[in-house]
């Protein structure tokens, strides 16, 4: 795993990046302080988060420093959204956002069947 101040161009941070797994990996490589059992139960979370977050910015800075400080804080902000809260409240994941069993209604008038074709003989 690359140094953060050994990273002097953007391709060699897309490189590094590109070589991190985990949510661990990333928070390790931007040097951010986490509570491992937080990550554990929220990891997929916390990288799609992440990710969400990185589709919000209308444009990321030229200078790598900059963009670093970008990332460490967009991430950071996704791990502290999990600290006192959980998946299922902070609704990441589009499993999270579908109604409760139960909620849904479908009338029977919705439903039709549709009778199956004979096959013709040849």
């Amino acid at each position: 795993m690359s140094n953060l101040q050994q990273i002097d161009s953007l391709e060699a941070l897309d490189e590094a990046l590109y070589e991190l797994e985990s949510a661990e990996d990333f928070l390790e490589f931007f040097q951010l302080e986490f509570q491992p059992e937080v990550v554990q139960v929220n990891r997929l979370h916390i990288l799609q988060r992440f990710h969400n977050y990185l589709q919000q910015q209308e444009e990321l800075p030229d200078s790598v420093q900059h963009r670093i400080a970008v990332y460490q804080t967009l991430l950071d902000q996704s791990y502290q959204s999990f600290i006192n809260s959980s998946a299922q409240q902070e609704k990441v994941l589009k499993i999270f956002n579908r109604p409760q069993p139960g909620q849904g209604f479908v009338s029977l008038t919705a439903i039709s069947t549709q009778s199956a074709s004979k096959p013709e003989a040849l």
